[in-house]
């Protein structure tokens, strides 16, 4: 009789489940307006799980919020209490003082959690000292606010480093950017849904060992003919740092995702049909060439 009723709520919670996947910016360092800098966020059971925080990544999330227009009460900015970094590289840091500062000042008041590489603690801790002064004002001045919600808790990443709660599991691994030696892809666990964040990186077969039955493969990418056009010397840096079509095609045949997401993508001229044709060209699978605001359910 127990296990009948184990098994029935186990079907329940699996049914109830909901994870959703925002893509929160796709861009590059290229100051494109329509892409910002990398950002992703998984909300899981109402739990928003933050991966890379670049430019304009607040006023992203509180796009989807009711504050702003939007309907997920859960993306309200205060509710951010969990941010993933893949690596230290500005697009995908730069707006961390935005998430630190603001959120706090719209309430919260829990200190935020970052999971990241070594040399992303000196980020937050120097971000914190240069608005020490604001911080001080909002918390001694007229202006009625905590003096807990601009803090940090950081949780220092290591190959195959996992987080894990009662929404959420996160596996990081070490990717392959040149020569960046802590740089990380994560693999993330809900009741309902396995998505693989490559982050920026060329071919990795670390990152390959831990795609299995994906429903969502986000890759980095860069356009093949861009790529023909660049000197020799630029050739063998993105060649080391990030990923051509055919490899992301390669990638995506071996692990047979759901539906493979491009992003960070490294247009230089080219255009998302053309980007799309050129992964075509090896692999038949379900291709999505994301743009900031997209939602997977």
């Amino acid at each position: 009789m127990k296990i009948r009723i184990l098994l029935l709520l186990l079907l329940i919670s699996t049914a109830s489940a909901s994870t959703k996947l925002f893509i929160l910016g796709t861009g590059t360092p290229n100051p494109n307006p329509e892409r910002m800098g990398s950002s992703y966020l998984v909300l899981a059971n109402d739990e928003p799980y933050l991966f890379d925080y670049g430019t304009g990544v607040i006023r992203r999330i509180a796009a989807f919020s009711p504050s702003w227009g939007g309907e997920y009460q859960a993306l309200e900015v205060e509710n951010l209490k969990y941010a993933f970094l893949t690596h230290i590289h500005s697009d995908h840091t730069l707006g961390l003082a935005d998430l630190i500062i603001t959120p706090w000042i719209m309430g919260r008041s829990e200190p935020l959690k970052i999971f990241g590489p070594k040399g992303a603690k000196n980020m937050h801790t120097n971000i914190i000292k240069a608005y020490q002064p604001d911080i001080d004002y909002r918390i001694y001045g007229t202006q009625p606010q905590n003096s807990t919600g601009y803090k940090v808790i950081f949780n220092e990443l290591k190959d195959k480093f996992v987080y894990q709660d009662e929404n959420i599991k996160v596996t990081a691994f070490l990717n392959d950017h040149g020569d960046l030696q802590e740089s990380y892809g994560f693999l993330i666990e809900t009741t309902d849904k396995k998505i693989l964040i490559s982050g920026d990186t060329a071919m990795s077969k670390n990152l390959i060992s831990y795609g299995e039955n994906l429903d969502y493969l986000i890759h980095e990418i860069y356009s093949q003919k861009g790529f023909n056009n660049k000197t020799p010397d630029w050739q063998k840096y993105h060649q080391a740092h990030h990923t051509g079509p055919k490899e992301v095609a390669e990638i995506a045949n071996l692990l047979q995702p759901k539906s493979l997401i491009l992003s960070h993508i490294l247009f230089w001229g080219s255009s998302e049909q053309e980007i799309l044709d050129e992964v075509k060209t090896f692999y038949s699978g379900k291709i999505i060439v994301a743009e900031d605001g997209m939602i997977f359910e």
